[in-house]
């Protein structure tokens, strides 16, 4: 069996590359205020691509995507060992937009302290009197640039993203800007719709996508998980104040609140942030994590 290493490891992934495809795996690894933990958080990665996995079939009627395969009998032999099975994706190759697609039905986070500044996100005006964690009218799409690893992503304009976009591929920024925002509030209304339903509510969520090889727009990377969305509980929800979530909050909460941590966290935070995970993934997919 030929060891294989990855071409690319991000603060979670890891990918591989795979002659005319790549191999996505998603790590127990944990970040937080982008420092990656020294604990990994047990099947973190296994829900992470699972859920991924499910979304994506969910959504293939919107656009396509890059998930080729979940099971690793469709990949290389070096991939048939246990720390590979369940938490990695065999994808296409895609050239990907160098914007990360955010879109908002709540308003939090980033978002929330923009608005209490100015009125606006990202230069969207909204209704005036709304609380932290209310639901907007309508969702708003708020592109973000990709930083490098170490660097911060920077919110912009949907004009901004046309600019940057046209940048990259001169006379496709404004048809290529169009379309990531259509696809990106489509993706979000029919999924948040669903998960609502399931006693979840998408606050928010971001998507990135690329370019297949006869330069069609297609989802990569992951897609609606608790890493990369705000999943709240329908149940208690109350706006005026945060909102409890099924994602790394506990994590980042005890971290803020001991500050001499040296990024570890202790063994029952580990246990409750992962348990977070399979609740959320359960209530989605009406099945345990296999």
């Amino acid at each position: 069996m030929q060891e294989m290493k990855p071409i690319k490891e991000g603060k979670v992934r890891e990918i591989y590359d795979n002659g005319d495809s790549l191999i996505m795996v998603a790590t127990d690894r944990i970040s937080c205020f982008d420092v990656i933990l020294k604990n990994e958080i047990t099947k973190k990665g296994t829900v992470l691509t699972q859920m991924s996995k499910f979304w994506f079939d969910m959504t293939k009627d919107i656009l396509p995507n890059h998930m080729i395969s979940v099971d690793v009998e469709d990949m290389p032999e070096y991939f048939r060992q246990p720390k590979f099975d369940g938490n990695s994706m065999m994808c296409q190759k895609l050239e990907m937009l160098p914007i990360e697609c955010i879109v908002r039905g709540y308003i939090t986070g980033s978002g929330w302290a923009s608005y209490q500044k100015t009125g606006k996100v990202c230069g969207i005006e909204l209704p005036e009197g709304l609380k932290e964690s209310d639901k907007l009218p309508e969702p708003i799409y708020t592109p973000s640039t990709k930083a490098e690893i170490g660097e911060h992503d920077e919110n912009i304009s949907f004009e901004q993203s046309i600019e940057h976009l046209e940048k990259q591929f001169p006379g496709k920024g404004q048809a290529y800007a169009e379309k990531l925002r259509d696809y990106t509030i489509a993706l979000y209304k029919k999924c948040a719709e669903y998960a609502l339903r399931k006693g979840i509510i998408i606050a928010d969520t971001k998507f990135e996508f690329g370019l297949d090889e006869d330069g069609n727009i297609v989802i990569g990377d992951e897609m609606l998980t608790p890493d990369s969305s705000r999943f709240w509980p329908v149940e208690g929800y109350e706006p005026g104040h945060g909102q409890p979530s099924f994602d790394k909050q506990f994590a980042r909460d005890w971290l803020k609140e001991n500050p001499d941590n040296d990024w570890t966290l202790p063994e029952d935070i580990v246990e409750k942030t992962i348990g977070k995970y399979l609740q959320g993934y359960e209530m989605l997919t009406g099945e345990p994590l296999k």
